[in-house]
C-alpha cells in the first residue's frame, strides 16, 4: 500500500534507508533529563516511533505531517544548556505544527544526526508540497495501516468493518459488504493496493457533487468549455477572463490527458476543483500582500502578542523564546518584552514578581534578529516593559543595537520630524521600540531635552489603579513622574522613536497634547469602557495614533477577552496570549489570514478618517456596503474524531456559523446535528445573516459533536474574513484548536451575498 502511494513522489534514498533501520539517539528535556530512545521511520515513510529498548512495543509516535521544520545544533534552551557536554553538530531539534512541544535530540555522532536531519527535511518538504489529491491519499494509507491489524498489506471483511468504525462510519453491514465484494476484483476475500483504494471511492462518492456537474453537463459525463465556463459565472460569481479561467482550471485539476486536450473536465477533474486551493472559501487573491502598504501604520490591524515569552499561564508557566519564535511564525508583528535587572549586569525577560522562569533579555533579542522577517518583511514592534535600573537599560541599549545592528530603527526615515506615522513599506525590515523616551522626538533630532520622561505606568501599576477617578489618576500620574526622575537610560531613550508611551487622560487631551509618534496602552477593561461611553471618539483616535490593549491582570490562566471589541473601534495592537487556543485566538488568526499573513491588515476607509461619523456601538442607518449572507451547508468529509472519545464511538456533527462584527451584525445560526456519520454527512440546510458593516465582519464556521447531556465537543473550525468569503460551491478545510490543518475534514457549503446597502433603513 505504502509503495503504491509513494512511488511517484518518493524514492528511498540512503538516509531514509537508515532511518528505516533504526537509531539510538538521547531524547532531552532538561539539562538532567537524558535518555536514549530508540526511534525508527516507519515503512510508510510518514511515521516515526520511538521506545525505550530495541525490543517491546512502540513507546510513541508521530505523523511527518505533524512537523514543521527541523533545526540543526544548539537551537533550542535545552540544547544550549548542553553544550559543553555535546557538539553542535550531533544536535537537532525537531519542531512540531501548532502548540505541541518540540523534540530535542542528540545523535551518537555528526553522521548520524545529518542522516534524521536531512531526511526529515526532505519527507516535510514532501508532505509540504502535496496537492489535495496527494493528501487524501496519505489519509486513505495512514488508515490503512492502522487497520491492517497483522501487517501483511491486506485487509478481509472483519478489518474492514474496525476501520469503518475508526473513520467515523456506521454503515449497514450488508451495504458494506457489497461494498467490499465490488471492490474485491481478485475475489481473494481481501482487499489489498488498488482494491482498497476502489473501496474507498466507492465510500466517499460524492452524490452531491455530481448533481451539481450534472446540471451544468448536457451529457452527464463532462463539462465543455461553456458549460464549465456557465458554472464558473452563473454558481462562483467569476467575471473577468472567464474562457481563460476556465482552460487553466481545466489544464492544473483534470486528471486525464484526453480531456485536457479537449478542454472538457470529468467529474474528477470537476470535484478536484472544488477541493483545491481554487475552490476553497478563501479568496486566493488575498493569500498574497494585495493592500496599500503605503499609509500611516495607525491605519492598520497589527497582529500583536500579550508576554510573549510565557508558554503557559502567568504565575508559574515557563518563559522561553520558542514563544517569541511561535509568535513570529504565526505573522505576530508586536512583541512584548518584560524586562527586569537580572545578575552579573545581564538584564532578563520574565513576568515581575511571579514564578514564571526567566531568559535572558540578549536571548530574546537574538531569536528577534533571527525570525523576526521569515515570514514578513514589514517592520516588527518591540513593546517594552521597562523595570530594569540605569546600568542595566544601558546593557539594553547595547544588546540592541549590536545585535540587530541595521534592523534597529534609531532615528526617522529621514531624519525630520514626522507630521504623521511612516508606512509599513517605508519601515521595511525594521525593528521599532515602544516604551517610555526622555523628551520629545523633537529634543533628540535637534539636541539633548532637560525635561524628564512621562510615560505611561507599567501594565501591572496601570491594573491596580484602573477604577480609580479621572482626578486621582491625573495626581498619581504627577506623583509617578517625579518618583521617575532619572530613571531612564539616555541610551536606550534614544532608541524609542515612533511609539514613545504616554499617559491617556482624555481623547480630547491626546488630540491637543500629544504627537502621531506617541502612543498609550489600555487594559481591556479601560478600552470596554471606552467603546462604550465615547465609540466615536474612540476611533477618530485611532485614525491619527497608535493604541495598545492589553489583556486584565486576572487573567493568571492566560484566557484572552474578544479583540472583535478592540478591532470595532480600530484600536490597532490588539494584543492576545497566542499560547492560549480558542475562539479569541481564532478570530486572530483569521483577521491576520489576509494580505498574505504579513501581520498588517489595513483598515477600512472610515475608520482612517479623523473627522469620521463611524460608531460601532451606532452604526449609520445605511450602509455603503452592507449585504445578506446566505450560506447552504451542504454536507461534510472525513470529520476527526473526537480526542479521548470511547473506542467505537462515532460524531454526531453540527456546524454552528457564527458573525464576529460589530454589536448590530454579531450573530450565531446553527444545523441540526447528523446522528453517528462523521464521514460523509449531509445536512442541506440555509443560514441567513444581515450585516451592515462587512468590512469589520468574520465568519466563524464550528463543526462540534452534538451531546444532549453534556457539553458539545470542538471536532474543528474555520474562521475567516467576510470580504475574503468566495461565493459560490466551496470547500472549507477545518483547522484544529490549535489553528493547524486536520486534513482531509472540511465542509461543503453554498454561499450567496446580496448588496442590501440601498435597502436597509
Amino acid at each position: 500500500m505504502a509503495s503504491l502511494l509513494y512511488s511517484a513522489r518518493l524514492r528511498l534514498d540512503g538516509n531514509l534507508e537508515q532511518m528505516q533501520q533504526g537509531t539510538m539517539m538521547r531524547k532531552v528535556k532538561s539539562k538532567n533529563w537524558k535518555k536514549l530512545r530508540y526511534f525508527r521511520l516507519q515503512d510508510d515513510c510518514m511515521t516515526i516511533w520511538y521506545r525505550s529498548k530495541k525490543s517491546g512495543n512502540a513507546k510513541s509516535a508521530f505523523s511527518v505531517s505533524d512537523v514543521e521544520t527541523v533545526r540543526e545544533g544548539h537551537q533550542s534552551e535545552v540544547l544550549q544548556s548542553l553544550a559543553e557536554e555535546f557538539p553542535p553538530e550531533c544536535c537537532f531539534t525537531i519542531v512540531f505544527h501548532g502548540r505541541r512541544g518540540n523534540l530535542d535530540l542528540i545523535a551518537s555522532s555528526a553522521e548520524e544526526a545529518q542522516c534524521w536531519i536531512q531526511g526529515l527535511q526532505r519527507l516535510v518538504e514532501v508532505v509540504t508540497n502535496m496537492d489535495q489529491k496527494e493528501k487524501i491519499d496519505q489519509w486513505i494509507c495512514d488508515w490503512f495501516q492502522k487497520a491492517d491489524k497483522d501487517k501483511d498489506g491486506r485487509m478481509n471483511f472483519k478489518e474492514v468493518q474496525h476501520l469503518l468504525r475508526m473513520m467515523n462510519v456506521d454503515m449497514n453491514e450488508d451495504h458494506a459488504f457489497r461494498l467490499f465484494q465490488m471492490a474485491d476484483k481478485s475475489e481473494t476475500g481481501t482487499l489489498e493496493g488498488e482494491e482498497f483504494v476502489l473501496f474507498y471511492k466507492a465510500l466517499t462518492q460524492r452524490d452531491e457533487v455530481l448533481k451539481i456537474f450534472q446540471d451544468y453537463s448536457k451529457d452527464g459525463k463532462k463539462l465543455t468549455l461553456l458549460e464549465f465556463v456557465d458554472f464558473l459565472e452563473q454558481e462562483q460569481m467569476e467575471s473577468n477572463g472567464l474562457e481563460e479561467l476556465a482552460m487553466e482550471l481545466i489544464d492544473r485539476y483534470e486528471p486525464s490527458d484526453t480531456a485536457k486536450a479537449r478542454h472538457v473536465l470529468s467529474i474528477d477533474g470537476f470535484l478536484t476543483y472544488l477541493c483545491s486551493p481554487d475552490g476553497a472559501i478563501f479568496n486566493p487573491e488575498h493569500r498574497r500582500v494585495f493592500q496599500d502598504m503605503s499609509q500611516p501604520l495607525c491605519h492598520y490591524f497589527i497582529s500583536s502578542s500579550h508576554n510573549t515569552y510565557l508558554m503557559e499561564d502567568q504565575l508559574r508557566g515557563q518563559s522561553s523564546i520558542e514563544g517569541y519564535i511561535r509568535a513570529l511564525k504565526r505573522g505576530c508583528r508586536c512583541l512584548e518584552v518584560d524586562c527586569w535587572d537580572g545578575p552579573s549586569g545581564e538584564p532578563i525577560v520574565y513576568h515581575g514578581h511571579t514564578f514564571t522562569s526567566k531568559i535572558p533579555f540578549r536571548e530574546v533579542v537574538s531569536t528577534v534578529e533571527k525570525y523576526a522577517f521569515q515570514v514578513s518583511d514589514y517592520p516588527v514592534l518591540l513593546s517594552i516593559e521597562n523595570h530594569c535600573s540605569i546600568e542595566q537599560q544601558d546593557a539594553m541599549a547595547q544588546q540592541l543595537k549590536s545585535i540587530l545592528g541595521e534592523q534597529l530603527l534609531t532615528t526617522t526615515t529621514d531624519g525630520r520630524v514626522p507630521v504623521q506615522l511612516p508606512s509599513p513599506e517605508e519601515l521595511r525590515g525594521k525593528v521599532i521600540l515602544k516604551g517610555k523616551k526622555i523628551g520629545c522626538l523633537e529634543d533628540s533630532l535637534i539636541g539633548r531635552p532637560d525635561e524628564e520622561p512621562e510615560g505611561e505606568d507599567s501594565e501591572e501599576e496601570e491594573e491596580e489603579e484602573e477604577e480609580a477617578e479621572e482626578e486621582i489618576l491625573r495626581n498619581e500620574a504627577k506623583k509617578k513622574e517625579k518618583k521617575s526622575k532619572q530613571s531612564l537610560s539616555e541610551e536606550l531613550s534614544d532608541c524609542i522613536i515612533y511609539c514613545k508611551s504616554v499617559p491617556f487622560s482624555s481623547f480630547q487631551h491626546s488630540r491637543t497634547h500629544y504627537k502621531p509618534y506617541e502612543m498609550s496602552s489600555f487594559t481591556e477593561s479601560k478600552a470596554r469602557k471606552l467603546v462604550r461611553e465615547a465609540g466615536n471618539d474612540f476611533v477618530r483616535h485611532n485614525a491619527w495614533q497608535l493604541t495598545r490593549i492589553y489583556p486584565s491582570g486576572i487573567r493568571a490562566d492566560s484566557s484572552n477577552y474578544n479583540p472583535q471589541d478592540m478591532w470595532n473601534v480600530g484600536c490597532q495592537m490588539v494584543a492576545l496570549n497566542f499560547q492560549t487556543a480558542g475562539t479569541e485566538m481564532d478570530l486572530c488568526d483569521g483577521l491576520f489570514s489576509q494580505n498574505g499573513h504579513c501581520g498588517y491588515v489595513l483598515k477600512p476607509s472610515f475608520m482612517r478618517d479623523t473627522e469620521t461619523a463611524f460608531s460601532p456601538e451606532n452604526p449609520p442607518s445605511r450602509g455603503d456596503s452592507a449585504l445578506s449572507l446566505s450560506i447552504q451547508v451542504i454536507s461534510g468529509q472525513q470529520l476527526p474524531k473526537v480526542p479521548n472519545s470511547k473506542e467505537g464511538s462515532i460524531v454526531d456533527p453540527m456546524v454552528r456559523i457564527e458573525i464576529h462584527g460589530i454589536p448590530a451584525d454579531s450573530a450565531k445560526r446553527e444545523t441540526k446535528y447528523i446522528e453517528n456519520n462523521g464521514f460523509n454527512p449531509q445536512w442541506g440546510e440555509t443560514l441567513h445573516f444581515q450585516v451592515r458593516v462587512p468590512e469589520l465582519a468574520l465568519v466563524r464556521f464550528v463543526v462540534e459533536d452534538y451531546d444532549k447531556a453534556s457539553r458539545n465537543d470542538f471536532v474543528g473550525q474555520y474562521t475567516i474574513p467576510l470580504t475574503s468569503v468566495k461565493a459560490g460551491y466551496r470547500h472549507i478545510h477545518l483547522l484544529s484548536k490549535d489553528g493547524t490543518g486536520i486534513t482531509p475534514a472540511s465542509l461543503f457549503v453554498h454561499i450567496r451575498m446580496v448588496d442590501l446597502s440601498t435597502e436597509i433603513d
